[in-house]
C-alpha cells in the first residue's frame, strides 16, 4: 500500500510539474463570448494541425502518440539543429554517434549508436515525405522549417520506411503565391560562431507560380582544444617514438564550415493541382570531429585502461587544465589516404517533387525524389597522439570512412474524402539505395606490439576495407477509418513490405595486394579502391525480407474536451549488413567462410500497445496529453564489439547479430498552460523502464541482459516558459527559458566485461533567450544563452576492446546575439 501510494503521488506530482504538450504559442480564442468579454477570459491555446494520419487533423482528436513543434517555438528556442528539439518530446533523446557529426536518435528503448552505413536507424527522418537514409545528414538546420512532428512508437502502416522506434517528419516552408518577401537573420556568438541565413519569396505568375530561395552559411572555430599530453611512450614502439613526451599545440578543433541552400518552385495551374519542386544543396567542410581520450575512467580486466597506459604510456594529466574540452587530440595526418587537414567533406544534391491532385472525393499524392550524398570522414579515433622529434605523429588509429550514396524514392498514395462514415488512405512505396563504402586506416598502435606489414610500418601503411550494397524497399499499404458515431471511430491498417539487398565485400588488405583495377585510378580517394574497381576476391551476399505490419486504433471523444484512445501496432526495421565485415582478414583465403560471416541480420520487430487521453480544460487555458505504452522487441539488431587478437594484442571487430529481446514500459506526458495574458508554460515528462529478455552473444564474458538498453534514459523532462510583453503599440519583448533533463544512458556496450560499457552522463541544461521585436515581427534582436551552467556532458562515447576509450562532449556555455528581419507584401 505504501509503495502504491508513493507511485501514485510521484506520478501525480510529475504530471502537475510537467506543463507542455505540443509546444505552441498563446493565441486569443476566436470565439469570444461578447465585445465586453474580459480579456483574461478570451485567452486560449491555439489548435495544432498535424498530418500524422496522412491527412490534416487536430492533434487533440488524433489517436496517435505524436508531438508537434511549430516555427514559433523553434525561433524562441534557437536550436543548433533538429536534434536539440528532442527536449520538447517525451522519451525522445538525441546525441551523436561516436566520432561523427551524425544523428543518434533514440525513442522508447531503441536507438542508433553506430555509423555503419548499411544499418537502418530505428527512428526515421522524413523531410517533406522523403526518407533521409543516412544518419550523417539527419541533423538538419531549423531555419526553413515550418513544423516538426515526432511520431512515437513503431510506424508500420503509412510512413515509409518501417521503423521500430518512431519517425521525425519535417515540413519545410513552402513558397507563397502573390507574395514578394524577404526573411533574413545573422548570428554571432561564442567560440567564433557566425551564422547567416536568408530566404526570398518571389511570385512569378499570379496565382500560378511562386519561387522560394533559401540559403545559409555557418562558421565556427570549434570549442575543443588540441591540448592532450602524452608520454613517455614505452614498450615496442619504433625507436623514434621511444620515450617521447609532451603536450599538443592547443589549437582549436571541431569548427563548423557549412553552406546549404534550397530552391523551391510551387506550381498551381488550377485549384485542383499543386506541385512543389525542390533542389537541395549542402557543402559541409567542417573540421573532423575531435576525440577526448578517457582511458583513466576504467579499471579491471578488459577495461579500457589496460592498453594505452601500460603499453603506450601516452595518457598523462594535462598540467594546464583538467577540462576535457581542452584535452582533445588529433594527428592532423595527411598521408596514406588520411586527409585530416581537409576536414570532413559532405556533399548533398537532391531533387524532389511533391504533387497533390484534388479529385473531389479525395487527394492523390505523388512523392518523387533523388538524393546523392558523398561523404569523406577522417578521424583520429583514439583521442591520443604522440609526436616524434622529427614531427611525425603516431596514429594509434586514424581512418577515413568514405561513402557515395544514391537514393531514389517514389510514393503514390490516395487519401479519400467521401463525406461519410468511412475514409481511407492507401498507396505504394518504392525506394532504391546504392551505396559504395571504403575505409583506409593507419593502425600505428600495431607497431607498438612488435608487428609490421610487408610494406613498412603500420603507422605509414594504409590498410583498406571496401564493400557496397544495393537495396530496394517496396511496400503496399492501406489504412481506413470508420466512424460508428461522431464521437467513436475505429482506425485500422496494414502494410506489406518487400526488402531486397545485395552486398559485395572483400577482406581488409593493403593497396599493393588489391590486384589489377578494371579502370584507371588516381589513388587520391579511397573510393578508387571500390569493390567494383578491384573485383578480385570479392564475394556477394543477398538478403530478402518480407513483412506484414499493422496498426489498429480506437478513439472516443468522451466529452468536448476529452479524447481517449488505445492503439496496437507492429513495426519492423529491415535486416542489415555490416560495413566492417572483413576487418583484419580474419578468414584468410576461405571466401566461403567470409561469405557466411557477412550474412545480414534478420529484421527487428516491435509490437506496441498504448493507451492515452488528450484533454483541454479551464476554458482552453490548459492542455494535458498523457500516453502509457508497452513495447515488446524481438530479434533486436545489436552491433556487438567482439574481442579478437591481432599480432598478439587485443583488438576488436564489430559484428551484427539478432542477439536480444526486450520489453519497454513507459509513460509520456505533455502539457501547455496559459497562466495569464502573454505567459505560457510548457512541460514534457518521459519515463521508460527498459529491460532485456534473452540476450546472448558468442564470447560474452558476463550476463549481457543485466546491461541497460542502448540510448534509453529512464527519465527525461523539460520545463519551458515564454513571456511576451508589449512595449507601446510598436514593440514587444519576448523572454523564453527552459530547463531540460536527460537521464544517464548507455552509449556502447562491450561483451567481454561490463567495465567496458560506456555511458552518457545525466545532465540538466539551462537555456534562455530574450527578444526585442517590432510588434509585427518585421525585425528583431535576440540575445541567446545555451548551457548557462556550463555543464560538461558526453554526447558520444566508445570503448574499443580495451585498447582505448574516446568521447565527444556537448558544447559548453554559449552566448550569442541574433538580428533578423522579415518583410513581405501581397502583389
Amino acid at each position: 500500500m505504501i509503495r502504491r501510494s508513493q507511485l501514485i503521488g510521484v506520478a501525480c506530482g510529475a504530471l502537475a510539474a510537467s506543463m507542455a504538450v505540443a509546444p505552441v504559442s498563446a493565441q486569443t480564442a476566436a470565439d469570444q463570448t461578447s465585445p465586453q468579454a474580459d480579456p483574461q477570459e478570451s485567452v486560449g491555446l491555439q489548435d495544432i494541425v498535424v498530418t500524422a494520419t496522412r491527412r490534416a487533423s487536430n492533434l487533440q482528436d488524433t489517436p496517435i502518440a505524436v508531438s508537434a513543434i511549430d516555427s514559433s517555438l523553434i525561433e524562441q528556442a534557437s536550436p543548433r539543429d533538429i536534434g536539440e528539439l528532442a527536449a520538447f518530446v517525451p522519451n525522445f533523446s538525441a546525441a551523436t554517434i561516436a566520432n561523427f557529426n551524425a544523428a543518434s536518435f533514440a525513442m522508447r528503448g531503441v536507438g542508433q549508436n553506430t555509423i555503419i552505413v548499411y544499418f537502418e536507424p530505428p527512428v526515421a527522418v522524413l523531410v517533406d515525405d522523403f526518407v533521409v537514409p543516412s544518419v550523417q545528414t539527419q541533423l538538419l538546420d531549423t531555419f526553413d522549417i515550418s513544423q516538426v512532428e515526432v511520431l512515437r512508437g513503431p510506424q508500420g502502416t503509412l510512413f515509409g520506411k518501417n521503423t521500430t522506434g518512431g519517425a521525425v517528419t519535417v515540413r519545410t516552408k513552402r513558397p507563397e503565391m502573390n507574395v514578394i518577401g524577404v526573411e533574413a537573420r545573422a548570428q554571432y556568438g561564442s567560440y567564433g560562431t557566425k551564422r547567416i541565413q536568408a530566404a526570398m519569396n518571389v511570385p512569378l505568375i499570379e496565382d500560378v507560380l511562386a519561387l522560394r530561395l533559401v540559403g545559409g552559411y555557418e562558421k565556427s572555430d570549434g570549442y575543443y582544444r588540441n591540448g592532450a599530453c602524452y608520454g613517455p611512450v614505452t614498450g615496442f614502439a619504433p625507436s623514434k617514438f621511444e620515450g617521447v613526451q609532451g603536450c599538443l599545440d592547443n589549437r582549436r578543433l571541431g569548427g563548423k564550415d557549412v553552406w546549404q541552400a534550397r530552391a523551391k518552385l510551387l506550381f498551381e495551374p488550377t485549384d485542383k493541382i499543386s506541385a512543389l519542386l525542390q533542389y537541395e544543396w549542402i557543402r559541409d567542410k567542417s573540421d573532423a570531429v575531435p576525440s577526448v581520450n578517457e582511458n583513466g575512467l576504467f579499471e579491471g580486466p578488459g577495461g579500457a585502461n589496460s592498453f594505452l597506459t601500460s603499453i603506450l604510456g601516452t595518457i598523462v594529466p594535462n598540467p594546464n587544465s583538467n577540462d576535457p574540452l581542452k584535452n582533445a587530440a588529433t594527428t592532423n595526418r595527411y598521408a596514406g589516404f588520411i586527409s585530416m587537414p581537409l576536414g570532413q567533406r559532405i556533399n548533398v544534391d537532391g531533387v524532389y517533387l511533391n504533387v497533390d491532385f484534388d479529385l473531389g472525393f479525395g487527394t492523390l499524392t505523388s512523392v518523387s525524389g533523388y538524393r546523392f550524398q558523398r561523404s569523406r570522414l577522417p578521424n583520429s579515433y583514439a583521442g591520443a597522439v604522440a609526436i616524434a622529434p622529427d614531427g611525425e605523429p603516431l596514429s594509434f588509429f586514424d581512418a577515413n570512412r568514405d561513402d557515395n550514396r544514391k537514393t531514389y524514392q517514389q510514393e503514390i498514395r490516395f487519401a479519400s474524402d467521401f463525406g461519410g462514415a468511412f475514409d481511407i488512405v492507401a498507396g505504394g512505396f518504392y525506394q532504391k539505395d546504392k551505396t559504395e563504402f571504403c575505409v583506409a586506416q593507419l593502425l600505428g598502435f600495431l607497431d607498438l606490439t612488435g608487428g609490421t606489414t610487408p610494406y613498412g610500418p603500420w603507422n605509414t601503411t594504409p590498410y583498406t576495407l571496401c564493400n557496397a550494397q544495393h537495396a530496394t524497399s517496396k511496400a503496399l499499404f492501406a489504412e481506413g477509418t470508420f466512424k460508428f458515431t461522431e464521437e467513436l471511430k475505429l482506425t485500422a491498417g496494414a502494410r506489406y513490405s518487400w526488402d531486397d539487398k545485395t552486398w559485395w565485400g572483400r577482406q581488409q588488405t593493403f593497396i599493393p595486394d588489391l590486384g589489377t583495377p578494371v579502370r584507371p585510378i588516381t589513388i587520391e580517394d579511397p573510393l578508387d579502391m571500390s569493390v567494383f574497381n578491384f573485383p578480385d576476391n570479392v564475394v556477394s551476399v543477398e538478403a530478402h525480407d518480407r513483412k506484414l505490419t499493422y496498426r489498429g486504433s480506437l478513439g472516443w471523444q468522451a466529452t468536448p474536451t476529452l479524447f481517449v484512445y488505445a492503439t496496437v501496432s507492429r513495426g519492423y526495421k529491415g535486416g542489415g549488413f555490416n560495413d566492417q565485415t572483413g576487418n583484419f582478414a580474419l578468414f584468410g583465403t576461405d571466401l566461403n567462410a567470409f561469405r557466411i560471416a557477412a550474412a545480414a541480420t534478420r529484421p527487428e520487430v516491435a509490437d506496441s500497445y498504448e493507451a492515452g487521453f488528450k484533454s483541454e480544460f479551464l476554458n482552453r487555458r490548459v492542455r494535458l496529453n498523457v500516453t502509457g505504452f508497452h513495447v515488446k522487441y524481438k530479434d533486436l539488431q545489436k552491433n556487438i564489439n567482439v574481442p579478437i587478437v591481432v599480432n598478439g594484442q587485443s583488438n576488436q571487430f564489430t559484428q551484427f547479430q539478432n542477439a536480444a529481446s526486450a520489453t519497454v514500459n513507459g509513460v509520456e506526458a505533455e502539457a501547455s498552460a496559459i497562466l495569464f495574458q502573454g505567459f505560457t508554460l510548457r512541460g514534457v515528462l518521459g519515463y521508460q523502464d527498459a529491460k532485456y529478455g534473452d540476450y546472448d552473444a558468442p564470447g560474452s564474458g558476463y550476463d549481457l541482459s543485466t546491461a541497460p538498453l542502448d540510448r534509453a534514459p529512464k527519465w527525461q523532462w523539460t520545463a519551458d516558459a515564454t513571456y511576451e510583453v508589449p512595449i507601446g503599440s510598436d514593440w514587444k519583448i519576448v523572454a523564453n527559458g527552459n530547463a531540460a533533463y536527460t537521464g544517464r544512458n548507455l552509449s556502447t556496450q562491450a561483451i567481454d566485461t561490463p567495465f567496458g560499457n560506456t555511458y552518457l552522463n545525466a545532465r540538466t541544461l539551462l537555456n534562455a533567450s530574450i527578444t526585442l521585436s517590432e510588434a509585427e515581427d518585421k525585425y528583431y534582436i535576440r540575445l541567446i544563452g545555451r548551457n548557462l551552467s556550463d555543464k560538461r556532458y558526453r554526447i558520444a562515447s566508445q570503448n574499443v576492446a580495451g585498447l582505448w576509450l574516446n568521447t565527444q562532449f556537448g558544447p559548453p556555455r554559449f552566448y550569442g546575439v541574433e538580428i533578423g528581419a522579415k518583410f513581405g507584401s501581397k502583389r
